[in-house]
């Protein structure tokens, strides 16, 4: 299979995943971060991050099962981005091999395609 073929796809679940962890982001600096205004727009701003995170996703191109490998390794990565922007929390050793293989079994979720079983 082309990989060039979920392009498209890919690009969906990369804006997805990326306001997912933004909003998700923004709403804990709201809640142990900040007080009054501040929390409440932050919290408001993380509300419509994930708004966005639900509606890009659900434009991808192919079914959500099709993609789901693919999604949890993306969602991983940022994940791991957005937490060291927003946090400064640099990802433990732990974190790093364990976040290997979840993006190598997203990759073979995704990608690999067993043939039929002969009969």
């Amino acid at each position: 299979m082309n990989f060039s073929q979920h392009l498209p796809s890919f690009l969906f679940l990369l804006l997805a995943t990326s306001l997912e962890v933004s909003g998700d982001a923004l709403v804990r600096m709201g809640i142990y971060n900040h007080a009054g205004l501040t929390r409440l727009g932050l919290m408001l701003a993380g509300a419509a991050l994930l708004f966005g995170y639900g509606f890009s996703l659900n434009l991808a191109p192919l079914q959500f099962g099709q993609v789901v490998g693919l999604y949890i390794a993306t969602l991983f990565v940022i994940w791991q981005i957005i937490n060291f922007i927003a946090f400064r929390a640099w990802p433990t050793l732990p974190i790093l091999v364990g976040g290997a293989l979840i993006v190598a079994g997203g990759f073979i979720v995704s990608f690999w395609r067993a043939g039929l079983p002969q009969s």
